[in-house]
């Protein structure tokens, strides 16, 4: 008998090891039949499977905390010039569906879209994300609110689409490069835009994909928004992303179709515009998997991501130096992101324009060493011109320390050495400041933050009621109302 047991065991062993291999087989061959699909496809299905209930509570709070820190940087800006001309576009057109945050006006979801990001990015003041690009994923918070008050979305879908433009911005800046190949970082906004607020629509995932490739093909922005002079459109060019994107949901929705395969294609992305590229979206954020949002800094100064660890390093060498006046000349190390696009132009060292100079490593510098901050008040133009500002600048050198760009990744390490009429050198070094990941805000520094964007709007009453409204925006019932609170001419 126990020789009968003994054989029936192994039989039964050799099954079940059968079954195993026949389901390791099963899904490896799942897994190729994946990865051969498009990546538009692949980028849909993830979009479409997506459900509030695979976003943890640590998630959730971070859409709050980037949700208030932008709409903080956006009431900040809206006197501004290019802010007022794109948001009286969005209110000619009308529309009257989508909210032009800071009035009690609407437009249609695309321009409303397209002037809120405006606003939320004029001042290079909201949140950033560190990949093998840089780019400020907060720019598509903008479109998911346009959207999901046009659509009358819930409070629980709206979360889950800025969760969404999050993860698809985030993770195609982990892989793509396109910035030596000419292109603009505001590309990875358009699907992550058109997936976000097409899942807001409730679009299948065929239409999703075509919302994808008609995104993309049109729409590709060329980097000169970041180099030499720096225009109005460096501040615009991802407000056009989220226009863009929205516009080709809405196609998508009605039946338009897109060309395809939009990246793979004869003529498609890979081609023409980044190379062969390898997206696993089989690891992209899911239950139990981190969402990139979780990853994204937010920024203490108004200035280019690479440049915020020269304020705080240049602050520290002015002060042990005992001022500039005794300053013989200054080098800034940094990576070679940050030379590239901060550091390696003559522009750099005579900005004439706000734009240009939250984007020179050497005029923010000098302007932090001489006043111990940076705000935004620092690109007011007599300040630009201060001639002992530029006399200080062309004192300063910058150049790329490869163990620098060796250590990028979520930092962005810039090392300021000053060099003294005697010949010492004092020398500091930063890695990162608060808010970014390795010094994450907590609620009361988004709230001091949120404060100092908006303290001259309104008083502090009516501000502390509005953070109590958007911290509990995950039990809102209503996005519009909840919109109509930033109006800027409303009764407090």
């Amino acid at each position: 008998m126990s020789h009968s047991i003994s054989r029936r065991n192994i039989l039964v062993g050799t099954a079940a090891l059968g079954l195993h291999g026949l389901a390791r087989r099963a899904r490896a061959a799942a897994a190729s039949q994946s990865s051969a699909r498009p990546l538009a496809q692949r980028l849909a299905a993830y979009a479409d499977g997506l459900r509030y209930s695979d976003i943890d509570e640590a998630t959730v709070e971070s859409v709050k905390t980037h949700l208030i820190d932008t709409l903080g940087c956006g009431i900040a800006a809206f006197d501004e010039r290019p802010v007022r001309i794109c948001r009286d576009l969005a209110v000619a057109a009308g529309g009257s569906v989508s909210t032009v945050i800071g009035t009690d006006r609407r437009s249609t979801p695309d321009l409303a879209a397209f002037a809120n990001s405006a606003a939320f990015r004029y001042y290079d003041l909201n949140d950033v994300y560190v990949g093998r690009q840089t780019g400020h994923p907060s720019d598509n918070i903008a479109a998911c609110l346009a959207v999901a008050e046009a659509e009358k979305a819930s409070a629980q879908e709206l979360i889950t689409s800025i969760v969404l433009a999050y993860e698809i911005n985030c993770r195609l800046l982990d892989v793509f490069y396109v910035a030596d190949r000419g292109w603009d970082s505001p590309v990875f906004m358009l699907p992550a835009v058109a997936l976000a607020v097409g899942k807001l629509m409730k679009l299948d995932p065929e239409k999703l994909t075509h919302a994808i490739n008609i995104a993309i093909n049109d729409h590709i922005p060329m980097n000169q928004t970041r180099v030499q002079t720096l225009s109005d459109w460096k501040g615009l060019g991802d407000a056009e992303a989220a226009r863009n994107g929205v516009f080709a949901a809405l196609l998508a929705r009605g039946g338009i179709t897109g060309p395809a395969p939009i990246f793979e294609g004869r003529n498609g992305f890979f081609r023409l515009v980044s190379g062969p590229v390898d997206v696993d979206v089989d690891g992209f954020g899911r239950r139990g998997v981190p969402f990139r949002i979780n990853a994204c800094g937010m920024k203490a100064y108004p200035a280019q991501v690479y440049t915020q660890t020269a304020v705080v390093a240049g602050i520290a060498v002015a002060k042990e130096a005992g001022g500039v006046d005794r300053i013989a000349a200054v080098e800034i190390a940094t990576t070679r992101r940050g030379y590239e696009t901060a550091g390696s132009e003559p522009e750099k060292w005579a900005p004439d324009t706000r734009d240009t100079a939250d984007h020179s490593l050497p005029y923010i510098t000098a302007r932090a060493m001489f006043d111990g901050d940076l705000t935004n008040d620092s690109y007011a133009p007599e300040k630009l011109r201060d001639p002992r500002i530029l006399a200080f600048m062309r004192k300063i050198t910058v150049r790329e320390d490869p163990a620098l760009t060796a250590r990028m990744g979520g930092a962005v390490p810039t090392r300021v050495t000053a060099i003294l009429d005697d010949g010492r050198r004092i020398s500091r070094e930063v890695d990162d400041v608060p808010g970014f990941v390795g010094q994450p805000m907590q609620r009361a520094d988004v709230e001091r933050k949120f404060h100092g964007n908006v303290g001259r709007r309104w008083p502090q009453e009516r501000t502390a009621g509005i953070l109590r409204t958007l911290w509990a925006l995950d039990r809102a019932d209503d996005v519009a109302l909840m919109l109509g609170k930033l109006s800027l001419q409303a009764s407090p």
